[in-house]
């Protein structure tokens, strides 16, 4: 009961958060953007014990660090470095925690994983060949952080084929979302201004981490 009553906490203020950020309300935005992920990491806390309980936190804990460096990204180009380690740390334990998550079914249809496979690839090649020659000296950073990132989606996709439904789907989609947040990101700051960049990539990024805390709780039987 704790959780829901959490989650629903969160929601609500995200949704507060996300209205302040696209009203641009005198930048009250920049002091609520660090008490958002504690919430959910409150949610997890509280929950029943889970083998990979620990996992989740560490990964929610690493998103949130590079949450508050991101903040200052305005100040230098260090910290949206420090920023982009923090959320690679991030995504390298999310997959871990999805690899180690206990799986119900096999993989019947391969072509469905085969088709899946080639469309995550192909998203890759498709960010990498549009913004490599925009990347200047960030080329190296941004490639392993692509190839992180789609190595999560891959392992959120190869356990929606294996995990128990609906927590699969949650999970799935959450890391579909996520990568669409950092997709936003990266487009916004290298090829070409978007508006509302920071409206967009902040929903996209709340509503991810939701959607994967919500479905690993499933998954692991949590009340949720």
């Amino acid at each position: 009961m704790k959780n829901q009553n959490l989650l629903k906490t969160y929601i609500i203020f995200t949704l507060l958060y996300l209205i302040i950020l696209y009203f641009d309300l005198e930048g009250f935005d920049w002091y609520m953007k660090p008490l958002l992920l504690p919430i959910l990491m409150a949610t997890v806390a509280v929950s029943s014990n889970f083998p990979t309980k620990k996992f989740l936190l560490t990964a929610l804990t690493f998103s949130w660090i590079g949450d508050i460096i991101l903040l200052f990204a305005d100040k230098g180009e260090l910290y949206f470095i420090f920023g982009l380690v923090a959320f690679l740390l991030s995504h390298l334990v999310y997959i871990v925690l999805f690899s180690k998550q206990q799986n119900t079914r096999t993989i019947d249809n391969k072509i469905i994983f085969w088709i899946g496979v080639l469309a995550i690839l192909t998203y890759f090649v498709f960010m990498i060949n549009t913004l490599f020659p925009k990347l200047g000296p960030l080329k190296i950073p941004v490639l392993v952080y692509a190839i992180v990132i789609t190595t999560m989606l891959f392992f959120a996709f190869k356990g929606n084929l294996k995990w128990a439904i609906p927590a699969n789907n949650y999970i799935l989609i959450g890391a579909i979302v996520f990568v669409s947040s950092d997709s936003i990101l990266a487009f916004n700051k290298f090829y070409a201004p978007i508006a509302h960049a920071s409206f967009y990539i902040m929903a996209t990024y709340c509503l991810a981490q939701y959607l994967i805390v919500k479905g690993i709780l499933k998954l692991n039987n949590n009340n949720i």
